[in-house]
């Protein structure tokens, strides 16, 4: 069991993390600012779904196959670069009347909870930089006496699960009013998702230069 003083602390450092700028919280600010925030949080559910899986890989050590492996690292990284791409494509062709990263979907199945709570999950796990940032992040805070490494390793996982739950719903909501806002202004939509179409492809770029 994490002692209580390592589990308030991991927590602190958790909260700070999740708070800075990357991939997971613009994307969450994104679709929340243009979509509303029920968007940003099933975003933010996917994501956290594939921090689940992060969290069980460094246990069972399969983390390690990426930071060793330059050619599982790379094939990783190109397949969510090109997966980031193709967000920006459909945010770039959705224009004045559909939510960024509407792609080539029916309208319907874009507003659909399970579709953006999809993307999240498949933007997570196609980002090697997250399990590699776990092999060497969670280790940190094990405790030699505190019981089963693997159990400390779940346990750490789902605090930093919790913790980035916590904070990408804050900025869903956050965003959320803003989108009511922007709603309000034609012009609005059409800059966002062009906005957000930027951002993918810096993202896409950002992740494909990216090193182990």
């Amino acid at each position: 069991m994490i002692p209580l003083d390592v589990a308030v602390q991991f927590i602190v450092v958790s909260i700070a993390l999740a708070l800075v700028p990357g991939p997971d919280n613009l994307f969450v600010l994104l679709q929340s600012a243009i979509g509303g925030s029920r968007r940003g949080v099933a975003v933010t559910l996917g994501l956290c779904t594939g921090l689940v899986v992060h969290t069980a890989a460094v246990a069972l050590g399969v983390a390690a196959i990426f930071q060793a492996s330059a050619t599982a690292f790379t094939a990783l990284k190109i397949l969510g670069a090109a997966y980031l791409l193709y967000l920006a494509y459909g945010a770039f062709r959705a224009g004045g009347g559909t939510p960024a990263g509407g792609g080539t979907e029916g309208a319907a199945a874009e507003r659909s909870g399970l579709a953006l709570y999809g993307r999240g999950v498949l933007m997570n796990l196609t980002n090697p930089k997250v399990a590699i940032f776990f092999l060497a992040f969670l280790p940190q805070f094990v405790k030699a006496d505190a019981g089963s490494v693997t159990f400390q390793i779940a346990q750490l996982g789902m605090l930093f699960i919790l913790s980035a739950l916590v904070v990408f719903c804050a900025i869903a909501c956050a965003a959320g009013s803003l989108g009511g806002w922007l709603k309000r202004s034609p012009r609005a939509i059409p800059v966002m998702n062009k906005v957000a179409g930027c951002v993918f492809v810096g993202l896409a770029a950002r992740l494909a230069m990216a090193e182990r």
